[in-house]
């Protein structure tokens, strides 16, 4: 398949006849087994359990140093303004690498100790090419996105080192295989030219949008050719038919809340083939689940769009879930779960 082809069949998920729950966010704390383990057992199939990003274990374990350790011959420092791509390896880049390998091996062992039982595939999410080039910096301290040569670079070296990290990653889910969120939250602010320079005066010049699809076309050709079995990305408030444009199997979608009508280019996505991930699920406070299943379910069923066409979509927390204490974790879990079953219901039954 070319690397450019974005007419590729829409990958078959094994919960496409329900909707399921996942998460996209960091998490809190720092103990990746007690973590890992709990998601494994609050997200066993047909929902997505998730490799988490546990930031606070220091700023090697942030995402964007997390996916700076994917890089293929590339690395990253830590320098007052943020974080620096360098071709020399040093002891921040073998800080984040020792980090992700760490936390592949324990994704391992406790996959191992789960007793035959299939929990189903695992979630990795990884800042795309785009909005880690609008967030690290070259030599000169100035934004990656400003180097045209760098941009080049990074692609080749994020395409190689993701390749290599899924199929990892894949081999150490003992076959369960590889979902991959894309977060290209900066998506939207890359294309207006918004980004700011590293002193905050100036912004950086757009990058054209020929450029930024045959990036993320090639980011997804890369995941796809890796063995993801499917891909999701969040475009933040960029259009979500970048999905379907890039070869996407999933867009990420805060769904809309004043007109009806704002659905239709979800709906049409849907008609396309694509599925849709909502963060919808708020993890704190008392929001009845009923009410919860109306924001998706009523303005899909007014707009007269057949309720079982959203089977395969996924729910996600709010970004309250960043906030919870690990032991808070488990309940906002059983919550999203509790929401896809309430939806899948909903759906089944027209």
């Amino acid at each position: 398949m070319s690397a450019r082809d974005t007419t590729s069949a829409t990958v078959t998920s094994p919960a496409a006849t329900a909707l399921t729950a996942t998460f996209t966010q960091p998490l809190r704390g720092t103990d990746m087994v007690e973590t890992f383990t709990v998601i494994r057992g609050e997200l066993g199939a047909p929902h997505l359990s998730v490799l988490p990003v546990l930031g606070d274990r220091g700023p090697q374990a942030e995402p964007l140093a997390r996916t700076s350790a994917m890089l293929d011959s590339l690395y990253a420092d830590r320098q007052p303004h943020g974080w620096r791509i360098t071709s020399v390896p040093g002891k921040d880049s073998r800080a984040a690498r020792h980090v992700l390998h760490s936390d592949l091996n324990i994704m391992a062992d406790v996959i191992g100790h789960e007793s035959n039982v299939d929990r189903g595939p695992v979630l990795t999410s990884i800042v795309g090419p785009i909005t880690l080039a609008a967030g690290v910096h070259v030599h000169n301290g100035e934004k990656l996105q400003s180097d045209h040569g760098a941009r080049r670079e990074l692609l080749q070296s994020w395409c190689s080192g993701v390749a290599e990290f899924i199929g990892d990653m894949a081999r150490n889910t003992e076959g369960r295989g590889v979902v991959v969120h894309l977060d290209e939250s900066e998506l939207q602010r890359v294309l207006d030219g918004t980004i700011p320079t590293a002193s905050g005066y100036r912004t950086l010049r757009a990058i054209g949008r020929q450029e930024v699809r045959n990036a993320l076309t090639d980011a997804v050709a890369a995941c796809r050719d890796a063995g993801a079995v499917e891909v999701a990305i969040n475009t933040g408030r960029a259009e979500p038919r970048w999905a379907r444009d890039i070869g996407a199997d999933a867009a990420v979608v805060v769904p809309p809340s004043s007109s009806v009508h704002e659905w239709e280019p979800l709906a049409a996505l849907v008609e396309t083939g694509q599925k849709l991930w909502f963060p919808v699920v708020p993890v704190t406070g008392r929001a009845a689940i009923r009410d919860i299943v109306d924001v998706i379910a009523r303005p899909w069923r007014d707009l007269g769009m057949a309720p079982d066409a959203l089977l395969g979509s996924r729910v996600l927390p709010v970004a309250e879930l960043e906030r919870l204490t690990p032991p808070e974790l488990p309940g906002a879990l059983r919550r999203c779960t509790d929401v896809a079953g309430a939806l899948t219901e909903t759906c089944n039954n027209g």
